[in-house]
């Protein structure tokens, strides 16, 4: 396995008991200001950014990375925001705060998550035709731009996928180049959450209340996910947002963050 050792760049704010928040895939930290700004009168918030993201070190492989090498990364974060802590996540960032509470649940609070892209409990179904044929579709679609040095290419063919066929092109301009050059990392993002070894049978024993987040405009992709994992988990909440799809922690943030927020009071 390829391995690294450092420490993230982290935003934090406020103080209170901990929360640390994990981005998703071709986003960073600073998807989570909001969240941060309404936590952070009675928690302390923290969000780190993951490999290859803004300050934080460089992963030495474009191709292998594991979620169990991405939660060793936030471990130092996790350690700084207290015991017990609650883990919030987005996508990539949901499926590395999964099992970085597997991991050691005694320290966890609670966990909310927002569509963990945990495809390898599709896979472990059976092979293709199956749930994730979209979102491998979209990788093979975004590397082979990438394999032409289109770089433009490979963000529209994943920004379109998670948002909508011309989601890309209405993306500001100004934020194109960041998430464009992200895509170097398509192929790793896609082998960490396809060859994860955690079963679905290692959540049915994860006693921790989780609040699992789902919008109803997601792809298949991320739906299949919820409707393996969702029954699994011995102590969860979960909440389908009509007007939201995969992305909507970004295009919704008042909704979801107004949802965490609750969660947390009750836990």
């Amino acid at each position: 396995m390829t391995t690294a050792t450092s420490t993230p760049a982290f935003r934090e704010a406020g103080s209170g008991p901990g929360v640390v928040c994990v981005h998703a895939n071709a986003s960073t930290s600073g998807q989570w200001r909001g969240l941060m700004e309404l936590l952070s009168p009675s928690h302390y918030v923290a969000a780190p950014d993951l490999y290859d993201i803004g300050k934080s070190p460089q992963w030495p492989s474009r191709d292998l990375i594991s979620l169990g090498d991405e939660a060793d990364l936030i471990e130092p974060v996790i350690r700084k925001a207290g015991n017990p802590v609650v883990l919030i996540g987005h996508s990539h960032g949901a499926a590395v705060a999964m099992i970085a509470a597997l991991r050691n649940p005694a320290r966890v609070r609670a966990v909310a998550v927002y569509e963990p892209t945990l495809f390898n409990l599709i896979e472990a179904d059976g092979p293709a035709p199956n749930d994730a044929d979209g979102i491998r579709n979209a990788v093979a679609a975004a590397a082979q731009a990438l394999d032409a040095n289109n770089m433009d290419g490979a963000a529209e063919a994943f920004i379109d996928f998670w948002m909508g066929t011309g989601a890309w092109k209405n993306t500001p301009d100004a934020r194109k180049p960041a998430i464009a050059a992200s895509m170097v990392n398509v192929r790793r993002w896609a082998h960490a959450l396809t060859t994860e070894p955690t079963p679905i049978s290692a959540f049915r024993s994860f006693d921790v209340p989780v609040l699992y987040m789902t919008g109803k405009r997601s792809p298949q992709s991320a739906l299949g996910v919820a409707r393996r994992l969702i029954p699994a988990l011995p102590r969860v909440e979960a909440v389908d947002f009509d007007k939201c799809g995969h992305m909507g922690p970004l295009t919704h943030p008042d909704l979801i963050n107004q949802a965490i927020q609750g969660f947390l009071a009750r836990v």
